[in-house]
């Protein structure tokens, strides 16, 4: 017994304590709100607490297994946990590939018991090969053979996603490319290139690749009232609910709460923070979720290699991202595209994943940045 908390206190010593004090308040604050929404008679099922609740301890047990690991073997193996991802993301295309309610693409694999969205592994298994190859890459990485090369292998993943129709998800892809490019020095030629790229695809993409429905999600941002019981049902009631509060909010277990909002409990929980918490919550909930972010940063900015810097950079761009298109969608200032609110927003599979990203920014903290930072 001796030797186990020796082991633990050892643990504790050496890890990133604020790190896992911001994931563990954004946890439990989700497990409480579901709770919540629970009791106040929102959904039928308790099954949401105990899975939010179950995922967040599995993964806290991971996320210490991987914090524990080098997270430069963990790169090296990338080609076996690729495959797995982009096979797993295959089968959704098959049969075997659900869509969930609310949802416009068959983007799950229903496992019984749970249900796994492989974008979510697919993540993080490319935040490691494209840290592994930018790593190898660096001196040369605004070679014009490497720098398309490297652009062939954010397309790829991306564009797999958007086959799935998942449009959200391939969007966190293009940010985490974006931001581990820019951090590993990219040439501002090839910036104002992508820019310029960007901006005259951007109809091209909205009259040809998007279906109707993504296009008037779109023309709702800017019209909600066009389908106020429809397509802008869901923003406009997000948005009433979250002025509702007002500055305290009306109390997680208050009355008159208004308990029309799709999807309250996963995409658009922010909108049930801020009746319950009021503005105030909604600003410490953001507050944590940056200081999160920033802790992350601060990792990869004390790495003693480029791999590690890479690889947090890319965990960052996935929580930032999607932290400011969950909100952006509440406030009706950004379209809605199935984005979560990373560890608040409902989902087994999102939880776990967000987790075991936390664990490898952690890893990179505990194998080569805590005696940079503190010696």
């Amino acid at each position: 017994m001796k030797r186990l908390f020796g082991t633990i206190a050892g643990y504790i010593k050496n890890t990133d304590k604020f790190m896992w004090l911001y994931c563990i308040i954004l946890s439990c604050t989700s497990v409480l709100l579901l709770y919540s929404i629970y009791y106040n008679g929102f959904v039928e099922s308790y099954k949401i607490v105990v899975i939010q609740a179950v995922a967040g301890v599995m993964g806290i047990t991971v996320a210490i297994i991987i914090s524990k690991m080098d997270y430069r073997v963990l790169a090296a193996l990338w080609k076996i946990h690729a495959p797995i991802a982009l096979i797993l993301v295959l089968i959704t295309f098959t049969p075997l590939g659900v869509q969930h309610g609310g949802a416009d693409d068959k983007a799950w694999l229903d496992l019984g018991i749970i249900s796994l969205q492989p974008s979510e592994i697919l993540k993080l298994s490319f935040v490691f090969t494209f840290a592994f190859h930018l790593s190898k890459v660096k001196e040369h990485i605004n070679d014009i053979k490497t720098f398309l090369l490297l652009c062939a292998h954010g397309a790829i993943p991306s564009m797999l996603i958007v086959l799935q129709g998942d449009f959200g998800s391939a969007l966190v892809f293009v940010c985490i490319f974006i931001m581990m490019m820019f951090y590993a020095g990219v040439s501002w030629k090839y910036i104002a290139t992508g820019v310029l790229s960007a901006a005259v695809a951007t109809p091209l993409v909205y009259f040809f690749l998007f279906q109707e429905l993504h296009r008037e999600r779109v023309r709702i941002l800017f019209n909600p009232e066009r389908d106020p019981t429809g397509m802008g049902f869901q923003q406009m009631q997000g948005r009433i609910a979250l002025g509702s509060g007002q500055l305290y909010g009306r109390g997680l277990f208050g009355r008159n709460l208004i308990n029309s909002i799709p999807e309250v409990y996963n995409d658009f929980i922010f909108s049930y923070i801020g009746q319950t918490m009021g503005f105030v919550g909604c600003v410490a909930v953001a507050l944590v979720m940056m200081l999160l972010c920033i802790k992350i940063l601060m990792t990869a900015r004390a790495s003693k290699d480029a791999m590690g810097s890479y690889i947090c950079v890319g965990i960052c761009a996935i929580f930032l991202f999607q932290s400011v298109v969950n909100i952006g969608m509440v406030l009706s200032v950004l379209p809605v595209i199935g984005i979560t609110l990373p560890f608040l927003s409902y989902g087994g599979t999102s939880v776990f994943t967000m987790y075991v990203s936390a664990g490898i920014v952690l890893s990179v903290y505990m194998n080569n940045v805590r005696r940079t930072m503190f010696d």
